[in-house]
């Protein structure tokens, strides 16, 4: 009894909230419109929760590029199309820098790292990422050498399949875990190592939960949903165990750290722990670092390994745009290994990656954003804190720009000469303040490890298979389970 009564008692605190938020919020003017909210629940069985980007894509049919939503007790604004969605982050652009309170990463981040994080904290890390990135080996030629051996390393695994099918793709995802994995602590880890396994394994859990309609329920009712059993304790519990491997990583390595000799970007912060600057107390502590390596770490694995398995997807369920990808990589090529200067003389399968990006359409919702500041954006006044979706799906289906938006057409990127085509509204990193900081690496890599696979390899599909291009569920989209033939060219 004593349960149900709390539960009864956190119910009508949260319509009272929701009551009292909405009185609030009839005070606003010009508050974007949108479907009308029911008490506490708000427009939530309205929603697809588990793919919200295509109920939003058919609510802004009705009330146009900017309308609101309310999700649980939320107020949420929705922002579609490359135009209103470019005129809100680059125009507007400090108005719509920071991350709304989300109690599910809230509960364990603490507002650390660069992800999540807000106000100076963020800066302060936001810079320190994108200079440490850069000074150990993003877009130089450090890095590139590093992503062609590990490509190398790939084709070796899949040649010992000996053209047997298998769908499992670890192996691909530890290839790409340790490009970021040697810029944060120099390591390589063998695609057998169960410590890379287990972790890549907690990452994929996470962003699998985090796309359930659990943790939804989570972040819109979290002092309720705290006294249940659910997915948000085992997304809690993954965290944690992450974030003690990586507190005992660098614990190790500040024994061994010679500031005149900084090896990587663990190195770095430890670093400016010790330079006894007033910045280094208030941010270089131990707390942000774990964040930061442990955002860096999924950040830079799962977005580039997905694009990855998009492609090869792709490239089994369209064999005649594949046949093209070998052509021009026989062409300009050969047998070499594939460096980035050759991307310049590679617009079809640059074409193709650019239009596996977009396809693959990997993170769809975006990450949320909220306002810094009272804003009033194209006639409608959102108030300071307002969480703000900036819908990346949007901009990648854009019909304005991309003329067969729902299918895989490599010719979105190619002019009339067959040269590559440049298009402003293809984003998949997002853009604005928040952009993704390892663009220029995911990039590289995209272009070495998607080259090298072809160039050694035919893929094909088992005979009879039924190929499905719809995504999995999750907070990402990732392709369905599939199985896949590597057919050695060499």
């Amino acid at each position: 009894m004593d349960l149900v009564a709390v539960l009864l008692s956190v119910i009508i605190i949260l319509f009272l909230v929701n009551a009292f938020r909405n009185y609030k919020q009839g005070d606003y003017k010009n508050f974007p419109p949108g479907p009308k909210p029911l008490p506490i629940i708000g427009n939530v069985l309205m929603l697809d929760m588990s793919k919200p980007h295509k109920t939003f894509m058919e609510l802004s049919k009705t009330y146009g590029p900017v309308f609101s939503v309310q999700i649980g007790m939320t107020k949420t604004v929705v922002l579609c199309g490359y135009e209103t969605i470019k005129d809100a982050l680059i125009n507007h652009a400090d108005a719509f820098s920071d991350r709304p309170t989300i109690p599910v990463f809230a509960k364990v981040l603490r507002n650390y790292g660069v992800i999540f994080s807000n106000g100076d904290n963020w800066k302060v890390m936001r810079r320190f990422t994108l200079s440490a990135l850069r000074d150990y080996g993003m877009g130089k030629k450090i890095i590139e050498n590093k992503i062609i051996e590990e490509a190398e390393c790939l084709v070796q695994k899949l040649k010992s399949y000996e053209g047997k099918s298998f769908n499992d793709f670890t192996s691909l995802n530890a290839a790409v875990a340790n490009i970021i994995v040697s810029i944060l602590v120099s390591h390589r880890f063998d695609y057998e190592d169960p410590t890379i396994f287990k972790l890549m394994g907690q990452v994929n859990e996470n962003l699998r939960l985090l796309g359930s309609p659990w943790v939804q329920m989570y972040n819109n009712f979290p002092l309720l949903m705290d006294l249940l059993p659910g997915a948000h304790r085992t997304i809690f519990g993954n965290i944690r165990e992450f974030q003690e491997f990586i507190r005992a990583t660098f614990t190790k390595q500040k024994k061994e750290l010679d500031v005149n000799d900084q090896r990587n970007l663990v190195d770095a912060f430890l670093a400016k722990q010790e330079d006894g600057k007033p910045e280094s107390t208030e941010y270089y502590h131990n707390d942000n670092l774990t964040v930061l390596v442990g955002n860096l770490f999924a950040a830079g694995m799962e977005t580039t390994s997905t694009t990855l398995r998009w492609g090869l997807l792709l490239m089994i369920k369209y064999p005649e745009i594949q046949q093209k990808v070998h052509v021009e990589i026989e062409r300009v090529i050969g047998s070499a290994p594939p460096q980035m200067d050759h991307r310049k003389q590679m617009p079809y399968t640059d074409a193709v990656i650019h239009e596996i990006q977009r396809f693959g359409d990997i993170v769809p919702g975006n990450l949320p954003h909220a306002t810094t500041e009272d804003v009033t954006f194209r006639g409608y006044f959102l108030p300071k804190g307002t969480l703000v979706i900036p819908l990346l799906h949007s901009i990648l289906r854009d019909r304005m720009y991309f003329e067969k938006p729902d299918e895989f057409y490599p010719e979105h990127f190619l002019d009339s000469k067959g040269n590559l085509k440049k298009n402003e509204a293809f984003v998949p990193f997002s853009i604005g303040k928040r952009s993704c900081a390892g663009e220029t690496m995911a990039k590289m890599e995209l272009f070495l490890f998607f080259t090298t696979l072809l160039q050694n390899f035919t893929f094909q599909a088992i005979p009879g298979a039924k190929l499905n291009l719809s995504p999995a569920l999750g907070s990402t989209n990732s392709p369905k389970p599939f199985e896949i033939h590597a057919i050695s060219r060499r």
